[in-house]
């Protein structure tokens, strides 16, 4: 436990287009160079957005943030050149290529860390308020939760039609009813 309080936030910079395959080679290389436990996580930001297509509306993943992979590694100066030479990186984001963390401010901007959500005050069936990301403000209808991913899906009315989407627990709130007195 104690080395992953040294584990810190780094970006990397990567060819347009080879996000994924940079995540999946880093966990190569790590692996095959016996570090596996020093690379804790790897993200990709993500958002959903509605594409419309031969008159057909539907939900699309596109990359938030294009050429930019985020990691959360335990990192030493050993590490630069196992990184910067993996298939598809560029680089560290930082001053002459060398990493610089991310600020705690940074990383929760971001969302890169997810926060653990153990109870909702939500049930299947019932109405909801997505509060963050790119259906803020929509109203929808839960049809699943998913308490160890940390995922709900719920159901919205967009351009006429109900759409099913998947968002993290922390988006979404309980519509309180208004009840007439």
């Amino acid at each position: 436990m104690e080395e992953n309080q040294s584990a810190k936030w780094y970006v990397l910079h990567t060819y347009s287009g080879y996000e994924n395959m940079v995540k999946e080679n880093l966990l190569l290389v790590f692996k095959k160079n016996d570090m596996e436990d020093r690379l804790l996580e790897t993200v990709i930001l993500m958002e959903d957005v509605v594409e419309e297509k031969n008159g057909k509306k539907k939900i699309v993943q596109r990359r938030l943030m294009p050429t930019y992979v985020f990691v959360k590694m335990i990192y030493d100066n050993s590490m630069w050149h196992m990184v910067t030479n993996t298939r598809g990186v560029t680089g560290f984001v930082g001053p002459q290529g060398r990493p610089l963390p991310l600020t705690d401010e940074e990383v929760k901007k971001l969302h890169l860390e997810k926060r653990e959500v153990t109870e909702v005050n939500f049930e299947v069936g019932e109405s909801v308020k997505i509060v963050d990301g790119s259906f803020e403000g929509f109203v929808g209808t839960v049809d699943s939760i998913d308490l160890a991913s940390g995922k709900c899906k719920i159901t919205v009315s967009m351009f006429g039609h109900l759409t099913p989407v998947e968002l993290e627990l922390s988006s979404v709130e309980k519509l309180e009813s208004i009840s007439a007195e």
